[in-house]
């Protein structure tokens, strides 16, 4: 089976036009950190939580977080769901792939992204996110991770997608390509 740094280090290869970085971070042998994301889409709009505390705090994302020993990358997803959002997805499909190469973070990042359509209970807020309803066309992208305007039509026309992001001093993007 394929590794995620495989197709991400080949990707980076043939595009030719990453930051120095993201080659060394990919191919430095370091074990990747295992993350998920879990994306609710009722058709006509996608729920996001408001990142209350810790990483990312003060932006919109979908729910999710690390894998932990033991579990398996749907399950972790799950989990997160319920954690985060306090609801559980009936229908949860494998979506993408995202792989993320930071400056200032020596590990690289593997994230399986998610999309439910329907789901049990009532999205609630926890002491981490707020979840809110955003229509597709009010998605707000400003207010989100830099990476996200460049994935999220895939996730919206329900169309798998593989991405390759480099990020410096956490938040600035500057590289990416989708395979």
């Amino acid at each position: 089976m394929e590794s995620c740094t495989d197709w991400a280090v080949q990707a980076v290869q043939q595009n030719g036009t990453a930051s120095e970085f993201v080659a060394k971070i990919l191919t430095s042998g370091m074990k990747r950190k295992l993350l998920t994301l879990v994306m609710i889409n009722d058709g006509s709009r996608v729920l996001l939580g408001y990142k209350k505390r810790g990483f990312g705090a003060g932006y919109y994302n979908g729910f999710g977080g690390k894998v932990e020993p033991g579990e398996t990358v749907r399950e972790a997803a799950q989990r997160e769901l319920v954690e985060e959002a306090c609801i559980s997805a009936q229908d949860l499909q494998e979506a993408g792939v995202l792989v993320f190469a930071f400056d200032d973070q020596p590990q690289p990042w593997e994230v399986h992204v998610f999309a439910a359509s329907s789901y049990v209970g009532e999205p609630a807020e926890t002491d981490e996110m707020r979840p809110v309803w955003f229509a597709h066309e009010e998605v707000p992208f400003d207010s989100m991770w830099a990476d996200d305007p460049i994935w999220y039509p895939y996730l919206l026309r329900q169309e798998h997608f593989r991405g390759v992001f480099a990020f410096q001093q956490t938040t600035k993007l500057v590289w990416n390509t989708m395979v």
